[in-house]
């Protein structure tokens, strides 16, 4: 019998989860424990919905029980969330063995899926927590029929966001603006049939969300291929439960360094997809930067990031990763992609190969805990012959909207400057269509106010960061200088 639950009291009935942890553990280690558990109570309840239809429709038939087509997935004898419940002495260890002969039972599907937290460490979680732990999970049934996986998706993605409220600065790792995210899919469009991948994947949400485009456009999309590759170990785990939890069964996440070792290699060379969607990690200092000097995939083709700032090598690794003839990709960036000094020579070459079509700057505060203002960069591997030796600038800063200390994107700003990157035009005070020779003539510089500028009735207001104003009197220093030296040679060569 259905005893369906509504949305508040699925989001109230998770972070009743968290509330039980509070004064045990740090708030940021929160997901390596209620995330497992709530996918092992959902799985749990699934298999035995599933159980009551086969034994419905096979008059009773307990042998129907073991036909492979019978479940989603193979829950052992012993290793059923119920088994787990009984257990009153070494409930962590017992947690522990269940999950681990899941994962076993279902290779293709589970492994790794349930992270690597310490469970059996009484230290850190007693039996009488984690008793405390599986009856809160066991006060509601999340079957289908109770919890559809849209819901329970939602449900999910509102416990990613609490956590990230709650653990302050240890959010950034795998959570991005849910708004932002639905920007990047509102422009690229996902297709039916396509590839998609986020090579820094986090906890899959732009991978979800591209998911969700189809769904909202009603488009098939359950022949979409899902790719991805997280570091985090524990992060990796939690977007494979993400992705089940939205009903998302065919997908490959990979568990590595992205830039080290990339793990979809296909005929010798790295795999390419239609669609990438990515955040990176930004301008991380440790790093290989001598072995992607040599990367023997070529994704050094733009040249070498400096130590410092890996923000060029995930961009090229991403640019290779497009399908030659309908890869685009979106990538969220922090300003400094746009201007800096140091990756000069490789914005000329980036420029050069004229792979850039549109760059949007964001508004402040969109990134959590951090007042610093977001780019996304969209390329194409092809661009469209109108497109063609241009680039599209959005001045979009002013489409925020802060509330309860909070700034996101509303609906309408999404739809605005999505249609401004369909229309691809010139639109007064927010959009300006540039060709590449303009850019060149600014050394190559994609700073958006060069371009782009929001405009009174009277004045343009040009707001720029300390690092812009630096990086830009820099430059035009360094070519005064330059103009300076070379008069002088041409006095003396008079003399």
């Amino acid at each position: 019998m259905s005893n369906r639950i509504t949305l508040d009291e699925l989001k109230s009935y998770l972070w009743n989860s968290a509330v039980l942890l509070r004064t045990h553990i740090d708030a940021g280690t929160y997901k390596q424990y209620i995330f497992p558990l709530l996918f092992f109570k959902r799985i749990c309840d699934v298999y035995d919905e599933e159980s009551a239809k086969v034994l419905a429709e096979n008059d009773g038939n307990v042998e129907a029980l073991e036909w492979p087509e019978s479940h989603s997935f193979v829950i052992p004898k012993g290793a059923h969330w119920n088994d787990v419940r009984v257990v009153s002495e070494n409930v962590g260890l017992e947690i522990k063995n269940a999950f681990l002969a899941i994962e076993n039972a279902n290779p293709q599907k589970l492994t790794g899926v349930f992270g690597d937290a310490a469970w059996t460490n009484k230290k850190r979680l007693s039996d009488r927590l984690l008793k405390d732990l599986v009856e809160h999970f066991s006060g509601k049934t999340l079957s289908l029929a109770n919890c559809p996986e849209d819901e329970l998706g939602q449900g999910y993605e509102y416990l990613i966001k609490k956590f990230a409220d709650d653990a302050g600065h240890t959010a950034q790792e795998f959570y991005t603006n849910r708004t932002v995210v639905h920007l990047m899919t509102e422009m690229l469009k996902p297709q039916p049939g396509e590839s998609i991948y986020d090579p820094t994947c986090g906890t899959a949400g732009m991978l979800i969300s591209a998911i969700a485009y189809l769904k909202k456009t009603g488009q098939e999309w359950r022949n979409v291929k899902i790719y991805g590759q997280e570091f985090v170990q524990l992060t990796s785990a939690i977007s494979k439960m993400n992705l089940f939890l939205h009903g998302i069964e065919d997908f490959h996440i990979a568990n590595d360094d992205t830039l080290k070792n990339p793990c979809f290699i296909e005929r010798g060379e790295l795999k390419t997809f239609n669609l990438v969607l990515a955040n990176p990690p930004y301008s991380i200092k440790n790093w290989d930067r001598e072995a992607f000097s040599h990367d023997k995939w070529g994704r050094n083709f733009l040249g070498t990031p400096p130590q410092g700032r890996a923000d060029y090598a995930f961009f090229q690794h991403i640019l290779k990763s497009m399908d030659p003839k309908t890869g685009r990709c979106a990538i969220l960036f922090p300003h400094g992609v746009l201007f800096r000094d140091e990756e000069n020579e490789m914005r000329k070459n980036l420029v050069k190969a004229d792979l850039v079509e549109c760059v949007i700057g964001l508004g402040p505060n969109l990134f959590f805990n951090s007042p610093m203002e977001a780019c996304i960069i969209i390329c194409r591997s092809k661009k469209s012959a109108e497109h063609r030796g241009k680039v599209l600038f959005i001045n979009a800063k002013e489409e925020v909207t802060r509330k309860n200390a909070e700034s996101y994107l509303e609906d309408k700003h999404i739809q605005k400057i999505a249609n401004a990157y369909a229309e691809y035009k010139d639109i007064d005070n927010f959009a300006r269509v540039v060709t590449n020779k303009e850019i060149e003539s600014n050394n190559c510089s994609l700073n958006i106010s060069l371009y782009a500028q929001i405009c009174s009735t009277t004045e343009c207001v040009i707001e720029k960061t300390v690092e812009q104003l630096s990086t830009e009197w820099s430059y035009k220093s360094n070519t005064l200088n330059k103009h300076i030296t070379a008069l002088e040679k041409a006095l003396k060569a008079g003399d």
